[in-house]
């Protein structure tokens, strides 16, 4: 299996990430890609790398769209399998072994657990639920229709069938889903392979990572299904259910998974993110994505400038 993991820095960003993936009990099984704006920017620790089945860097330039970069780097992988990793997201030892051995059923993507890596804020906890309700415990493994954006493994080939598309259907990973499964494609959710993800938590950088998001969403998937003007019309005119929608299927699913006692503090962090998404995906829709890949990137590049700082102290600890 390749693991593709890029950063607009340098190697201290990635290197907790890294870490993680040394300790893989199939480590000599995998290939580490690793994209970034240069290689002497990178400045790689090679001691790092000691037994992994092979490594390579990818020189992709400037790092602004990050799945522009995911995409120039994914190129350069061999295995037949791709895992996409973060700078902000730790895998337990047997996440690849799961990965590895799920995909051999044959499924297109398969996708693992979601954990909290920094669960002291509620803005953390909201996120994850938020983001990755759908694979937060308690899950049984089987078909699915979502898996966690940024963090899924996929048959490499299939992501090649989309040639010049493939970054943009990256960008928003729901349209990529759905079109799998609209080719006979199934999806798997593998809770044995786990990840630890740092949620952002600081305010005003959630409040601007959820409208930059909502704004992507809306119009790549109004771009993406040529939705004429009135279906745009009839979204935005419905927008006001979205929030409420999502806010029940999380406090539900906070419940669910034995969180329910976080509810209270983290209602408020829940609305601050929702309300402005739907905003964002209405002028997405309105208005179209304009430079919120740019945006959004960013949020998801960096994430240590949008965490409190005991947060950042377990990125780079």
């Amino acid at each position: 299996m390749s693991v593709v993991i890029v950063t607009p820095d340098d190697y201290r960003v990635i290197r907790k990430t890294i870490q993680h993936l040394c300790a893989q009990t199939v480590k000599d099984r995998l290939e580490l890609v690793i994209g970034a704006p240069s290689e002497k920017q990178l400045g790689l620790i090679q001691s790092d790398l000691e037994g992994f089945h092979s490594y390579k860097v990818v020189e992709v330039g400037k790092v602004r769209i990050l799945t522009d970069a995911k995409v120039a780097t994914l190129a350069e992988s061999r295995a037949p399998i791709v895992a996409f990793a973060e700078d902000h997201c730790y895998p337990e030892p047997g996440w690849a072994e799961a990965l590895i051995a799920t995909h051999r059923r044959g499924h297109a993507a398969v996708g693992p657990l979601m954990r909290n890596a920094n669960p002291a804020t509620s803005l953390s906890w909201a996120g994850l639920f938020l983001h990755y309700g759908c694979c937060i415990q308690p899950v049984l493994s089987g078909h699915c229709t979502n898996l966690p954006w940024h963090n899924t493994s996929y048959k490499r080939h299939l992501l090649l069938e989309y040639g010049s598309e493939l970054s943009s259907m990256l960008i928003v990973e729901g349209i990529l889903f759905d079109d799998l499964r609209a080719k006979g494609h199934t999806l798997h959710f593998e809770p044995a392979a786990q990840t630890n993800h740092v949620n952002i938590s600081i305010l005003s950088s959630w409040v601007r990572h959820a409208f930059w998001g909502g704004r992507l969403f809306g119009g790549m998937r109004a771009r993406k299904n040529n939705w004429p003007v009135w279906k745009r019309l009839l979204y935005v005119a419905g927008s006001p259910l979205i929030p409420a929608m999502r806010f029940y299927k999380t406090v539900q699913k906070a419940r669910e998974v034995g969180k329910g006692a976080l509810l209270p503090s983290m209602i408020p962090a829940l609305l601050a993110g929702l309300i402005p998404h739907v905003v964002g995906e209405v002028t997405g829709y309105a208005l179209g994505a304009g430079r919120a890949a740019e945006r959004y990137s960013y949020f998801e590049m960096k994430r240590y400038l949008h965490v409190v700082p005991g947060d950042r102290a377990i990125m780079f600890e």
